[in-house]
Parts: structure tokens; C-alpha cells; sequence
């Protein structure tokens, strides 16, 4: 039997037609741009008529109804009590009377300054941010974004305005120490490795984790160098190497905007809360304390089959309340990592890096991008030189760097050594302040040219590389 127009919660009528969704969640789906993964999901709208429908229903909604409608219900989903019991009622008060429609125009207007940004990021939640974006051209994402400004530090200060700041990101398909050790010298001898270096493990455990970080601090700790380590191994084998001594910086995890998510990674926020506590115990930070570091993307709900029939850009904008919950130095979005079926081609790419990127500086995180695709996606890589341009243009905290731009170890395409020295020459962009006073010390940036490397290898580097190769090479 066919619904009939009672049957909806939101109608919109266009002429003689009438359209209907028939709760909130059908709604939010239907506004979002098109993606494969909510078709694959079947969720999408059926055309680009309904969708823009969809939109002006969704623009017409007051903030308020996302207080009092949970997508995910309250009882079933610590995500959404997160969400619910968290949420800032002083902090919203300034945008309490507005629909998203006038949510939109008013953080595109004037009155929207980084300054009341930040004093009213507590009071929006994860659907009111995912909602507004659904209604927003690339260019309102990107001018957005450009007035959130997010600080966060721990060796160094991530995030002012006008930085850009990388994850140097030395993998190797064997963890083979000297393979690593060489991607540290190539990426920091190109200026990265200002956010974090770190490594994903090709044997996850904690024996090899503990290895790795250790690697690493020696390296760090021997050059001085103003950056933290990070190894990309499971929340609960942090935990351990930190119980047996381990000199861990940051502490990682992969998070969803579902409990049920979550829990196909194998976490809850009782183990974050735990993590987050002992590494803080450690007092490693010399110039702050943000000790975690998140990683997320478009489509993981639906992959593991916990999104509640709710679209993929809103799912992931909840995981952005888990993240914030803790008080990241650092979180990205892998954005074209899991494959076409749930972003297709450079287009969907590029909408959702912008997304995921305005969602969560609206919401108040250090957010940075993996600006990547694999290799079975209708993309190149001047789809990602475009996206990452963008996102440096709206204030990018921080992009990867890969020997490359190929990940031996993950299979995948991302952004190079030099594509962030691109991005900060383009676009006027610094290294975090503390990374860049140690690159002129160091003499890899040339004195008094901010963007430009010195022609001859560093005297600090040049003897270890003689050791290595055996003195035969000047």
C-alpha cells in the first residue's frame, strides 16, 4: 500500500504536487548531495528534483526540531546521549530562533565572526552542522570554514590562521625500521611533519607498536625536532604500550557516528575516556596537552552495516561529537579511502572533503583531510591537487604527506612531500610556528624565504647519511 501524505512528518508542496518525508532522518537523506554510497544504501534521493525539495523542506526546519528528534534513539546509542546530554543550551541561545535555511545566512553573513563562532560551536550539534552543510554551494563550505579557528597544541601550536601543518607518513609494507627511518629523513628534509609523524603498522600489536614509537622518539628526541609520534594501532593497544612504558605522544583511533559502529572497531567512549587519561598521566607535551588523535570517513557506518538507514555525511558528522568529546591535537577525514562505492568519482570526493571539513571547524575540531582516492575510483590526481587547493583556500589544519603521493603499504593515492609545499607557496601558508623556527635552524628552509629548501643536504643530516651508505657519497 502506498503512503498516503498523513503518513509523513514534512511535506512540501510545489505547485499542484505535494512531497513528503516521512521522518527526519528520510530528510536528511534526501537533501544530500549525491554519492553513491547513500544510493548503494538506498537511502538517496530518486532525482535531483526531490533532492532539491528535500533541500527547501530541510531549510525551513528550526534548529530546535534537532533537539527533540533523535535520528538514533537516545536509549539504544550512547552516540546520540553524547550528543543530547552534552549539547550547550547557553551556547545556543544566540541561534536558537533560526531555521537552517537562516542558520545558513547567518554564518555567511558579517555577525558570524571567528570569535562568535567559537562561542556558539557547544550549542550546535552534529545534525544541525551535517543539516546546514546539505544546503550549501562548495564556496559557503569553504568561507565557513575559513572563520573557525581552531588552536591546538602539544610540542607545537597546530591550527592558527594562515598555517598548514602535515602528517608525515612513513609506512612500509614489512614495518621494516630502515625503510621507515628513510621516509622520516625524505618527508622532514621536504618540511613535513609538523602535525604528527605516524605510522600505520603493518602488524598490529602492541610488540611492534611499542618498536615503532620508540623509533620514532629517538628520532625526535635526537633532532630535537618540535612534532609528536603517533602509531595508528587499536585505542586498547595504546593502553598496554603506554602500561609497559612506552614513550607515546598521541593516542589513535578510527571513530564512527554510531554506537554500532563503534563497536565493529571494537571501542566504546569508556575506553577513549581511559586512554585519554593515561596518556595525559605521561606529561609528554611541552607546549599543550592535546593528546588523541581521531581518524574518520564518509561511509564507515554503512560498511559495517550500523547506519541506521541514515545517510553517510550525517553519520559522519556524529562521529565528530565523539572526537570532540576529547579534545583532539589532531583529526582527519580519510576521504576517498574506502572506495567508489561510496564516494564514485572526484566530484563526490571533493564535496564531502569540504563537508567533513566545515562540519567539524563548525563544531570546533582541528580538522585536517586525507585528501586521497584508491585506485578504482573514477579519480586522479588533479582531482586531488583541486580538492586539496580548496581546502587549504578554507583553512585546512593539516594534510598528509607520502613518499610519492602512493602508499606502498595502504594501496592508495594520496597528497605528496612536495603537494604541501605546493600548498603553502600557493596559498602563503606556514608551518606550524615551533616546526618552522626548527626547519631555518636546521637549515632545511632557506633564511629569510619561507617557502624555499636549501640546495644542499643539511650538515645535522649529512654525516648519519654518509654512515648509512658507507661514506662513498658526498
Amino acid at each position: 500500500m502506498s503512503a498516503t501524505h498523513a503518513d509523513f512528518q514534512f511535506k512540501h508542496t510545489l505547485g499542484a504536487r505535494t512531497f513528503g518525508f516521512k521522518d527526519l532522518a528520510e530528510l536528511m537523506a534526501k537533501a544530500t548531495p549525491a554519492r553513491s554510497g547513500d544510493r548503494l544504501a538506498g537511502v538517496a534521493a530518486e532525482s535531483a528534483e526531490e533532492r532539491a525539495i528535500a533541500q527547501m523542506t530541510l531549510a525551513d526546519l528550526p534548529l530546535s526540531h534537532f533537539l527533540n528528534d533523535a535520528l538514533i534513539p537516545y536509549e539504544a546509542d550512547e552516540i546520540t546521549r553524547l550528543i543530547m546530554d552534552d549539547h550547550d543550551k547557553q551556547a545556543f541561545a544566540p541561534i536558537s530562533h533560526l531555521t537552517v535555511g537562516g542558520f545558513r545566512d547567518w554564518l555567511l553573513s558579517d555577525i558570524a565572526s571567528p570569535d562568535v563562532l567559537t562561542q556558539i560551536r557547544a550549542g550546535v550539534t552534529p545534525e544541525m552542522a551535517a543539516a546546514v552543510s546539505k544546503i550549501m554551494r562548495n564556496q559557503d563550505l569553504i568561507i565557513v570554514a575559513k572563520k573557525c579557528h581552531v588552536k591546538t597544541a602539544f610540542r607545537n601550536t597546530i591550527g592558527l590562521p594562515g598555517h598548514l601543518s602535515t602528517r608525515l607518513q612513513p609506512n612500509h609494507p614489512t614495518d621494516d625500521l630502515t625503510g621507515i627511518a628513510a621516509s622520516m629523513l625524505d618527508g622532514l628534509l621536504y618540511a613535513n611533519g609538523d602535525a604528527v609523524i605516524g605510522i600505520n603498522p603493518a602488524t598490529d600489536n602492541v610488540a611492534q607498536a611499542t618498536r615503532l614509537i620508540k623509533m620514532m622518539d629517538e628520532v625526535i628526541q635526537h633532532y630535537e625536532i618540535p612534532t609528536q609520534s603517533c602509531v595508528l594501532t587499536h585505542v586498547t593497544n595504546t593502553i598496554e604500550c603506554i602500561e609497559q612504558g612506552a614513550p607515546v605522544d598521541l593516542v589513535f583511533q578510527s571513530i564512527g557516528g554510531t554506537q554500532a559502529t563503534n563497536d565493529s572497531f571494537g571501542f566504546n567512549l569508556a575506553n577513549l575516556a581511559e586512554a585519554q587519561e593515561a596518556a595525559l598521566s605521561l606529561k609528554r607535551g611541552t607546549v599543550g596537552n592535546n593528546v588523541m588523535y581521531f581518524e574518520t570517513g564518509q561511509g564507515s557506518a554503512l560498511s559495517a552495516n550500523a547506519h541506521h538507514y541514515l545517510d553517510q555525511q550525517t553519520c559522519e558528522t556524529r562521529a565528530y561529537a565523539v572526537a570532540r568529546k576529547f579534545n583532539p591535537l589532531l583529526i582527519n577525514t580519510v576521504v576517498g579511502f574506502i572506495g567508489p562505492e561510496y564516494l564514485y568519482d572526484g566530484k563526490e570526493i571533493t564535496r564531502a572533503g569540504l563537508e567533513d571539513h566545515f562540519c567539524a571547524k563548525l563544531l570546533g575540531l582541528p580538522m585536517g583531510c586525507d585528501v586521497c582516492y584508491t585506485n578504482h575510483a573514477e579519480a586522479d590526481q588533479n582531482d586531488m591537487d583541486n580538492l586539496l587547493t580548496l581546502l587549504g583556500v578554507a583553512g585546512c589544519t593539516f594534510v598528509m604527506g607520502i613518499p610519492g603521493s602512493d602508499d606502498i603499504m595502504l594501496n592508495y593515492q594520496t597528497t605528496s612531500f612536495h603537494d604541501a609545499l605546493y600548498a603553502r607557496r600557493a596559498l602563503g601558508l606556514k608551518p606550524a610556528p615551533e616546526f618552522d623556527a626548527w626547519l631555518k635552524k636546521m637549515e632545511i628552509f632557506k633564511q629569510g624565504n619561507q617557502f624555499s629548501l636549501n640546495s644542499y643536504l643539511p650538515p645535522a643530516f649529512k654525516t648519519p647519511l654518509q654512515r648509512l651508505i658507507g661514506g662513498n657519497h658526498g
